[in-house]
C-alpha cells in the first residue's frame, strides 16, 4: 500500500476534510479570481472565432472595477436573464457615444449615465449590444477577458494569447 493510500485509509475523515478544502478553494478561485468560458457567434469577429474560443476572465473586474474603454468584458445580458455575453466597452460613465453604427442615417449621441457602460460587438452588423438595449449597469459586468485560445495542438504554452485593448487613443 502506498503512502497516500495508508494516509487516507487510516483516517477516513481526512478524505472528507480534504475534499471539502479542495471544493472551497475551487469555489473561491472560480468565483472571485478567474473563470473561463467559450465565446461563440459572429458578434466579436475577428477578436474571437465563431466556433468557440476559450476565454479566460479576470474576476477582479467584476461590477466594472478598473474596466476601461477598449476592454472586452463578460456581462449578464440585461434583456435575457441568465445569459452571458462578451462585448467591448466603448463608453464609460460620462462619455459621449454614438448610439448607432457609424454611417447610419442617424448620428444621435448619448452620454453614458453614472454607474453604466456602453458595450458594442467588434462585428457591429452581427451584434446585439447597447445599441439595442442601451447602456449596461456596471453591476452586470462579470469580468474582463484577459486571454483567449483554442485547445488544439500539443503545445499548451501556445494555447492562449493575451487579449489586447482594441481601442487606441489618437494623438492630435
Amino acid at each position: 500500500m502506498g503512502r497516500w493510500a495508508s494516509y487516507f485509509l487510516g483516517h477516513p475523515w481526512r478524505i472528507v476534510v480534504h475534499s471539502g478544502q479542495t471544493l472551497a478553494l475551487a469555489h473561491y478561485f472560480f468565483n472571485h479570481l478567474y473563470s473561463f468560458g467559450w465565446g461563440y457567434g459572429p458578434s466579436m469577429l475577428p477578436t474571437f472565432m465563431v466556433d468557440g474560443d476559450v476565454i479566460i476572465f479576470n474576476k477582479h473586474h467584476r461590477r466594472g472595477r478598473d474596466v476601461r474603454v477598449g476592454d472586452c468584458v463578460s456581462y449578464q445580458i440585461p434583456v435575457a436573464p441568465g445569459e452571458d455575453g462578451v462585448k467591448r466597452v466603448v463608453g464609460m460613465p460620462g462619455d459621449y457615444v454614438l448610439m448607432n453604427s457609424p454611417g447610419a442615417t442617424s448620428d444621435r449621441m448619448l452620454q453614458v449615465p453614472k454607474g453604466h457602460c456602453y458595450i458594442v460587438g467588434d462585428n457591429m452588423p452581427w451584434s446585439r449590444d447597447s445599441r439595442d438595449f442601451g447602456p449596461v449597469p456596471l453591476a452586470l459586468i462579470k469580468g474582463k477577458a484577459i486571454a483567449k485560445g483554442q485547445m488544439a495542438g500539443w503545445n499548451p504554452w501556445k494555447w492562449f494569447e493575451p487579449i489586447q485593448n482594441g481601442i487606441t487613443e489618437e494623438s492630435s
